[in-house]
């Protein structure tokens, strides 16, 4: 009897007491392991096959440990560019023993199973709302009668001050001071005598040649 299952994004065909290395799993050595991506299973002539995958399937693995792949050289060149890089790289893998083929599933998972609608029906009966008590009857007190609120008193009419204001601040104008008639007469006298122009000086008148010279 053997069986294709998936794991870690690839498929194997394994039978009882295989030994295979699949991608790394969360389990530790001795732990069990239940595969349950199931895609076909044969046995002789028979075969069943999975769209994609086989109801209720399963295949049991024992883990024997945890180790890795051979080391892998990952080299990168850009020609004319004096650009490599070289790397290595180990991949995380875990060996699986195969102890069981399953054709309709583990019996614990199906008692799971089983339970779960059970589980389901007693939460929603216990959300379902229970009877509400009735309402009881709730005595008022009396309202006591409030003091009647006090009237302020009316306030007393207050002159308006701006009438007071605005005759406070109007100033009594002044008079301008007239200037004497006195001063007004002399000051054209002034200027006139200013603007004559002051007496021409006379050359002096030339002697005549004397007669007596030849």
């Amino acid at each position: 009897m053997y069986a294709v299952v998936k794991t870690g994004g690839k498929q194997y065909k394994v039978a009882k007491d295989d030994v295979i290395l699949v991608e790394k799993l969360t389990a530790e050595a001795g732990q069990t392991v239940d595969l349950t991506d199931v895609l076909m299973i044969g046995d002789g002539a028979d075969t069943k096959l999975g769209s994609p995958l086989i109801d209720g399937a399963a295949v049991k693995a024992e883990v024997l440990k945890q180790t890795r792949g051979e080391k892998i050289l990952v080299f990168k060149k850009k020609r004319r560019q004096n650009y490599r890089r070289k790397k290595g790289h180990r991949q995380d893998l875990t060996a699986l023993k195969i102890t069981e083929i399953l054709a309709k599933g583990a019996p614990k998972q199906a008692a799971a199973k089983a339970e779960a609608p059970a589980k389901a029906a007693a939460k929603t009966e216990a959300k379902a709302p229970a009877e509400k008590p009735e309402a009881k009857t709730e005595t008022k007190t009396e309202a006591k009668p409030k003091a009647p609120a006090k009237k302020a008193p009316a306030k007393t009419e207050t002159k308006p001050k701006t009438e007071a204001k605005t005759e406070a601040k109007a100033p009594a104008k002044k008079a301008p001071a007239k200037k004497p008639a006195a001063a007004k007469e002399a000051a054209p006298e002034k200027a006139a005598a200013a603007k004559k122009p002051a007496p021409k000086r006379k050359a002096p008148a030339k002697k005549p040649a004397d007669e007596t010279k030849e």
